[in-house]
């Protein structure tokens, strides 16, 4: 993977220790069930994070319910990926959690960042390196700096003429995202809840070492179909891809999930009839029917992926779960 995440410092502050939480734990929201399961992770033993959209749900559209925005009201703390990639809810957390700690996650310096990819099709990735280099990060680190810096200068409003941000928001698919991310809310739990810090960092440290477990685990599935040509419903994989040496050659949709224009339909068309792509894949919260249309006569296999998770329990063992679940779908539809 990109970055070693052993590498990730853990603090724990030395008092709290095997101290017992004297009062009520924090009341803490996560906005999509991917970061929802880390969240979970990190306060095993001290309480659960409520979830705000659920995991068969769109996250670039939704209609919050009123249980939703009443947990939004009660919250001490509030993850959400970010502004990018869901614009409507930021409103709500402004107007709902104003009292609350708010943590968005692409804004932090910890979250490693990719640019937003624009076009149909897509160049292949350089993995002349092999995985799990420690010292490549890969076009992390060519990104990652001029996003934020750019952002910075330019806040939300300034998208040079688009709908969605200068980076992809499905940072969650990078498992070195994950594990910063893991340290980063027990910092931020600890330092509104100081008598149960150190749960949160132990917790955290035990979720580090299963994510490189898990890490290896699917590097391993994906290296027999690495060179395969596969194309996906929207563009929400390459935090996925440039973790594991895999590189999707198209997406029907842009990473915002907006409707594909004609022209961008009949690119893809001509990708799959004049390259021969081995497998089409759709998503459990869009369209299928679309893929389809795009698919026409042509003999792709075609295959679900899924990643928010929809078929799966929430909880602190969903994000696994659906790293490996993803790895599998990609495998199975690029077998031969």
């Amino acid at each position: 993977m990109s970055i070693t995440l052993r590498s990730i410092v853990l603090i724990a502050p030395l008092i709290g220790l095997s101290s017992v939480a004297s009062a009520s734990p924090p009341s803490v929201v996560a906005d999509i069930a991917p970061l929802h399961s880390l969240v979970a992770q990190v306060m095993k033993g001290v309480g659960s994070p409520q979830l705000i959209i659920p995991a068969e749900a769109s996250p670039h559209e939704y209609n919050l319910r009123p249980s939703e925005a009443s947990a939004l009201q009660d919250a001490d703390a509030v993850f959400w990926i970010g502004h990018d990639l869901t614009p409507w809810l930021e409103k709500s957390i402004e107007t709902l959690a104003s009292e609350a700690t708010v943590i968005e996650l692409l804004e932090q310096p910890e979250t490693r960042l990719l640019a937003f990819r624009e076009g149909a099709l897509f160049e292949a990735h350089d993995h002349d390196g092999e995985h799990g280099d420690k010292d490549d990060h890969g076009d992390y680190d060519k990104h990652v700096h001029d996003a934020h810096e750019e952002h910075d200068k330019s806040g939300h409003a300034d998208h040079h003429g688009h709908e969605h941000g200068e980076y992809d928001p499905h940072a969650w698919l990078s498992t070195s995202n994950a594990g910063a991310w893991l340290n980063l809310i027990a910092a931020k739990l600890s330092a509104i809840d100081p008598d149960n810090a150190g749960t949160y960092f132990a917790n955290a440290e035990t979720s580090i070492a299963d994510l490189e477990m898990l890490d290896q685990e699917v590097a391993k599935s994906l290296e027999p179909v690495s060179e395969g040509s596969f194309l996906v419903f929207h563009d929400a994989y390459q935090y996925f891809e440039n973790e594991y040496g895999i590189s999707a050659t198209g997406a029907i949709s842009i990473g915002d999930a907006s409707d594909p224009s004609p022209a961008r339909i009949a690119e893809i068309q001509d990708r799959i009839r004049d390259e021969g792509i081995d497998c089409v894949l759709a998503e459990p919260q869009f369209n299928s029917g679309l893929v389809q249309t795009v698919l026409g006569e042509e003999d792709a296999k075609q295959g679900v992926i899924d990643p928010l998770g929809s078929t799966l329990s929430t909880g602190p063992d969903l994000y696994g779960q659906l790293i490996k679940g993803m790895a599998n779908s990609i495998a199975v539809c690029l077998k031969k």
